[in-house]
Parts: structure tokens; C-alpha cells; sequence
């Protein structure tokens, strides 16, 4: 960790408290001069530090750019976490960094995306500073079916993260987004590399999206976009926060996936039982009525026609 980084961890740590030049000169062992030179590197970077002559420097309360020390002081397990400011996509970083040998919990956090992606190779709207982007890397040892719930289990974690910060019930419509009020503020998306010799799992890389700050979307994504805070109910580093809460709920149904532990929660938050929705599976598409959700998160629906069938993958969209 070089000197702009250990200045930025013990400034964050310290929020609104005053460490003079010569302080931090003894605190690192370095000039006055160097303090300074770093100092003015994060004020570049767009970190509110005051300088003031008597006082020194202060790192400002609403500074709320996502960095590694910002994040794991909510973070109680151990996991390596790097802060992009621009990537084109967190996941296409963290399968970079996952064939180059990334243990497991390493992340990936992007205060932007220039080219975020959801399922179906969808673009998912990445704007700086608003949203959280994090992809997370796993080594699963579970059976290949078992792996199909690990995007279920981050959707659990999810929406507790969010009903913990902002207070609001997030609900799920099968098989990944999260929605408050009718509307989708976190698309998840899993991609996988197996090993053709064994048959098994490599790595899983998770990608978690999340519109957390308002902000001005285009008129047809805003019908159907949300944000998890409006305007004047954002915490005091509410990103940071947010993202350790996702993280530890997250390992927490991760690592008790052969227990199902996550079903009950999901199920409680389904959208989509007991609706009217359009179905695309595969070649099956048509109207049909949600019937059930079983302990394997298929979905159970009645076409037009009569005929049930259980769907393992796809998605749907609700008839209003």
C-alpha cells in the first residue's frame, strides 16, 4: 500500500477529525512535502480533504466515493476488494483476475461501467457515483445442481441488505431482480467457467448491479427502474454500507446452499406467485398463472391451455 493509500485509510477511519502535516510526516516516516503531494493526489481524485492552516487536514463527513478501507469496516470476514473508478465491466474484470489465480471473496468495485451487462447480454446503465457495482469471485465446491442457487442466495442477500439500510421491503421476481415499488433497482448475473476434463466448477463470478442514488433515467427505462434511496434518505456512507451488508448476507447463504437455507427468504419475497405473468423459457413462451415456487426455485405455472410445467431457467414478466 503506498503513502496516498495509508493517508486515504487513517482520513477515512478518522472522519471530520484534523491531522497536521508534520502528524502524518511521523505517522509514515516521510516529509512534509510528500504528505502534501499525496494529500493533493486524492483531493484530484475527488476526495473532500480541507486543508486549514492551524488544523490540518480533514477528511469531509459526505465524502462518499467507494474505496477498500471505506468498505471493510462493515465487512467482518476476510476478502481481498479492489476499487476501479471506470471499468468497462466489474464481471469481465474479476474472470480476469479469476484465471490468474483469485481466491475466493476476491471483488471487483466499480464506481462506474462503461459497458455493464445483464442476462441475455442486456446493458445494464452503470453511472458514476449512484449505483454500486461489485463482482465477486467463488470457488464453489458444491454439486453442479447446487450451483444454480447461488444467484438465488445473492438475491436474498440483497434485498436484506437493502431492507437493513433503507428501511423498505425489496421484493423478487423470478429469477433475479430485485424490485421496490414495482420497480427494478438490482439486476444479478452468474457466470460460470468449467473444467472440461473434470466436468466441474473452476470459478463462479457473481455480478450484483444496484441504483442506489436517484438519477435521471431515460424515459423508457424510467417506467420500469427504480433506486433504492430518493431524494434526502441516503445514509451517511450509504454505498459503503450497503455493499458490506450485501457481502456478509451473501456469505452467509453461500455457504449454507446444501441447507437451502435461502429458500424460505426467497420465496417470502417472490413477486410473482399467484400473478398472471408472460413466460420466455427456452422454446416455451405464452400467458400463464404462477402456481408455486418448489425448494429448487423452479417455477411452477398453469398455461391458457391447462398444461403445468416447472421451469428451471428464463424469466418472466408480470401482466398487469
Amino acid at each position: 500500500m503506498g503513502l496516498k493509500e495509508e493517508i486515504l485509510k487513517e482520513l477515512e477511519n478518522s472522519r471530520g477529525k484534523s491531522y497536521s502535516g508534520a502528524e502524518l510526516a511521523r505517522m509514515y516516516g516521510v516529509s512534509r512535502a510528500a504528505v502534501w503531494k499525496a494529500v493533493k493526489a486524492l483531493q484530484q481524485a475527488g476526495f473532500s480533504i480541507s486543508a486549514t492552516t492551524h488544523r490540518g487536514y480533514t477528511f469531509a463527513a459526505e465524502n462518499d466515493l467507494l474505496t477498500e478501507a471505506g468498505i471493510k469496516q462493515y465487512v467482518a470476514f476476510p476478502c481481498r476488494i479492489r476499487v476501479e473508478k471506470t471499468v468497462a465491466s466489474t464481471n469481465d474484470e474479476a474472470k480476469k483476475s479469476a484465471e490468474s489465480g483469485a481466491r475466493e471473496w476476491d471483488c471487483v468495485i466499480a464506481e462506474e461501467q462503461t459497458s455493464g451487462r445483464g442476462r441475455y447480454e442486456r446493458k445494464f446503465v452503470s453511472s458514476e457515483g449512484v449505483g454500486i457495482y461489485i463482482s465477486i469471485v467463488l470457488r464453489p465446491k458444491f454439486t453442479a445442481s447446487e450451483t444454480l442457487f447461488i444467484t438465488t442466495c445473492a438475491a436474498v442477500a440483497v434485498c436484506e441488505a437493502i431492507e437493513k439500510l433503507a428501511g423498505k421491503s425489496a421484493g423478487i421476481k423470478w429469477v433475479n431482480d430485485i424490485l421496490l415499488n414495482g420497480k427494478k433497482v438490482c439486476g444479478i448475473l452468474t457466470e460460470a467457467s468449467f473444467d472440461v476434463e473434470s466436468g466441474g466448477l473452476r470459478y463462479a463470478v457473481v455480478g450484483i448491479g444496484v441504483n442506489v442514488l436517484p438519477q435521471v433515467f431515460s424515459p423508457e427505462l424510467a417506467k420500469i427502474a427504480g433506486t433504492v434511496f430518493e431524494e434526502g434518505e441516503y445514509p451517511q456512507e450509504g454505498r459503503a454500507k450497503l455493499v458490506g451488508a450485501i457481502l456478509e448476507r451473501f456469505r452467509y447463504y453461500y455457504e449454507r446452499i446444501p441447507q437451502r437455507t435461502f429458500f424460505a427468504e426467497y420465496k417470502k419475497r417472490s413477486v410473482v406467485i399467484g400473478k398472471r405473468v408472460k413466460v420466455y423459457s427456452g422454446n416455451v413462451e405464452g400467458e400463464a398463472e404462477v402456481l408455486d415456487l418448489d425448494e429448487n426455485c423452479f417455477l411452477k405455472v398453469r398455461f391458457d391451455d391447462g398444461t403445468v410445467k416447472a421451469l428451471s431457467s428464463g424469466e418472466v414478466s408480470i401482466k398487469i
